[in-house]
């Protein structure tokens, strides 16, 4: 199981046009069997833990057509 930081930290520098191109570029990093977590919670899929940092608020946007991570809402522990 991965730790979500680990995709934020992958979005870094990389923008995406959509919630789907990043799903696709979790789950081509990670495949399509890897599961996430948080602190609160655990067992997300690629789709799950997207959803989940985006109702945190951790993307802001980078041009009027795509979003990436917003590195000051990124905790460090």
């Amino acid at each position: 199981m991965t730790h979500a930081h680990e995709i934020l930290h992958m979005m870094e520098g990389n923008h995406y046009a959509s919630k789907e191109a990043l799903i696709e570029a979790i789950i081509a990093r990670f495949g399509t069997e890897e599961r996430f977590h948080t602190c609160s919670v655990e067992g997300l899929d690629a789709a799950g833990i997207v959803d989940f940092l985006e109702q945190r608020g951790k993307f802001m946007p980078a041009s009027s057509e795509a979003f990436t991570v917003d590195i000051t809402k990124v905790c460090n522990h």
